[in-house]
């Protein structure tokens, strides 16, 4: 099983296990951790799950694709290392991956 940590907008560390494969989105809402939303369950057709980066981890995950990109224009506190949390797919390479919640306004 790989890692994903979630810090929530209170700053707290919610590590959950994922599989190879199952999105970000997917592993933390079968953890319930707090903050993660998913309003359209991970079709990319909102950006409920925006969600950052962490820093160590910005250029290591692949680039937004178009689609994401233009959902991303959604959220008023877009950032360079935003994501949408349903367009990350765990692999090896994301074992250990940091996201941080921040308030999303869209």
């Amino acid at each position: 099983m790989l890692i994903v940590n979630f810090i929530d907008m209170e700053e707290a560390m919610h590590p959950v296990e994922a599989e190879s494969g199952q999105s970000v989105m997917q592993a933390g809402i079968s953890h319930s951790v707090p903050d993660l939303v998913s309003e359209c369950g991970g079709s990319c057709v909102c950006a409920s799950c925006h969600a950052l980066e962490d820093e160590a981890w910005v250029g290591r995950l692949r680039p937004s694709q178009q689609h994401e990109a233009d959902m991303l224009t959604c959220v008023l506190n877009d950032q360079p290392n935003s994501k949408l949390t349903c367009q990350i797919k765990m692999t090896a390479e994301l074992d250990g991956l940091i996201i941080r919640f921040v308030n999303n306004e869209y």
